[in-house]
């Protein structure tokens, strides 16, 4: 079956959201948001996510969960929910603009409908995006101002970004592009194009059979 460009830039958008979204979910669970090196024992790391710390060391890493949801920093209360939420809106906003898409074939599914499908999909991406992109600049925010403070001493090791910063930023990107890209592709379809059953009684008398059109004349 040969695809349209609107086709072709679903299924590219389709794509990007699912990498997005992948990659969401891994900067939710890894714990590696933010890291912490120390002087007199550089062959220790410490690292520190939304759901646990843990000491990485040359044989093992030892990991421990972190204080009640209540006693955790802003940042840190406002990271967790934001990035659940958006593993829930890029999950529905897949399948809605999966369904709405030329991928999805069904003769039963009107073209105005797939297109309302991949707009409400495109808009949940987007605010996958958002919700993902916040918490992550939030607490990068967060380790700059804490990095930078003159009333800590400056023999106090200091908080770093972490690999988690940088893949939810991708994340985010991804999320973006996926979303401007359906919301893009079900805005500039065309709207006149019909299915075959209401195309099949509209069609012209010239299609019928030549025995036919020789018989009747």
């Amino acid at each position: 079956m040969a695809w349209s460009v609107c086709g072709k830039a679903q299924l590219g958008a389709l794509l990007l959201s699912l990498l997005g979204w992948v990659c969401s979910c891994v900067t939710t669970v890894l714990p590696r948001w933010k890291t912490l090196s120390l002087d007199l024992n550089e062959m220790e790391t410490w690292t520190m996510g939304l759901w646990e710390v843990c000491v990485n060391q040359d044989v093992a890493a030892v990991c421990k969960a972190l204080e009640p949801f209540l006693s955790l920093p802003r940042e840190l209360q406002v990271s967790r929910i934001l990035m659940v939420a958006s593993q829930g809106l890029g999950l529905l906003g897949l399948l809605l603009s999966g369904f709405g898409s030329e991928c999805f074939q069904f003769h039963r599914i009107r073209w105005v409908f797939k297109r309302r499908l991949c707009l409400v999909g495109g808009s949940l991406e987007a605010s996958a995006a958002v919700t993902t992109l916040f918490p992550v600049s939030w607490v990068a925010y967060a380790t700059i101002q804490d990095f930078w403070d003159d009333d800590v001493p400056a023999i106090v090791p200091r908080w770093e970004f972490g690999d988690a910063l940088f893949l939810g930023w991708a994340a985010g990107v991804f999320l973006a592009l996926g979303g401007s890209l359906l919301i893009c592709s079900a805005c500039l379809g065309r709207e006149d194009v019909q299915s075959p059953q209401l195309a099949g009684p509209s069609a012209p008398l010239s299609c019928a059979p030549a025995e036919e059109s020789e018989g009747s004349f």
